[in-house]
């Protein structure tokens, strides 16, 4: 991995920093994501004396702000001539409904708009860099989700913390499966993931139960975004570094238009 140039959003905390910490044992130039300057600072510090690897960096940008999303991407096609890999990671659980800066629904807009954005915003240097891969981290209570309204992506009625988190991953699922043909002979890669029940802070404010470590959470990631093993598969979700079948929801070929062509509208703005 020497050679390979990785963001992984979220990597400063939980899923997001053990994925870092692999890859950068590896020897990749990791590329951290993180909205807090000074928490940052700290974990780019701690990765460099546990890993021994100085190729590291730190890119800030809050994922509630398409503005912020944009600046950051801007940022790293200034100062990266490569990117291999994007892992998008981060997210977040939200018990009330509440807005973005842009004012879209905020478990819409972290969990699923920001990705969105961010990986169009990052398409050609990804492409550019070729072979290279996008991982998608989702979850396996997209499975919950039976049936969606695209006119009521961002919950506007009857708003449930769980709903809406299990509706965002849906989404994760739908844009991997959107993506396949887009990428289709630019030498890149995307699959999606269950990282499985993990004990991060996510975990501790959604539901009141335990999870495994981080270092096992992070195990599929961090195989999505290295093993040679899968350095041709695309399209896929997986679980336990597993292949598996997503919902049959996902599958939608008609669903994944109508989510993709509102998503290009609802960022559109932020695309130029």
């Amino acid at each position: 991995m020497n050679d390979q140039t990785i963001l992984v959003t979220g990597g400063t905390d939980g899923i997001g920093k053990e994925t870092a910490i692999q890859l950068a044992r590896m020897g990749a130039c990791v590329l951290v994501h993180g909205r807090d300057q000074k928490k940052g600072t700290q974990v780019i510090k701690e990765i460099n004396r546990d890993t021994g690897n100085e190729k590291i960096a730190l890119y800030l940008a809050d994922f509630s702000s398409l503005a912020d999303i944009k600046r950051m991407a801007e940022d790293i096609k200034r100062e990266q001539k490569t990117l291999h890999v994007l892992v998008n990671n981060a997210g977040n659980f939200y018990k009330e409904r509440r807005l973005s800066a842009e004012g879209f629904e905020m478990t819409f807009a972290v969990n699923y708009l920001a990705p969105f954005l961010l990986t169009m915003l990052l398409l050609d240097l990804i492409k550019a860099s070729a072979p290279a891969r996008i991982v998608n981290v989702s979850s396996s209570s997209h499975r919950s989700i039976k049936n969606i309204d695209p006119d009521n992506l961002q919950s506007d009625h009857d708003y449930d913390g769980y709903t809406a988190y299990s509706l965002s991953k849906l989404e994760n699922v739908l844009f991997t499966q959107s993506l396949i043909d887009k990428l289709k002979g630019t030498g890149v890669t995307v699959n999606a993931l269950h990282p499985g029940v993990v004990n991060t802070n996510l975990l501790r404010k959604s539901y009141a139960m335990e999870g495994v470590g981080v270092e096992e959470g992070a195990k599929t990631s961090t195989y999505l975004a290295s093993s040679p093993d899968v350095a041709q598969v695309s399209g896929k979700y997986f679980d336990n570094m597993r292949e598996r079948p997503a919902s049959d929801l996902s599958q939608n070929r008609e669903l994944q238009d109508a989510i993709w062509d509102l998503s290009i509208e609802m960022v559109s703005e932020f695309l130029n």
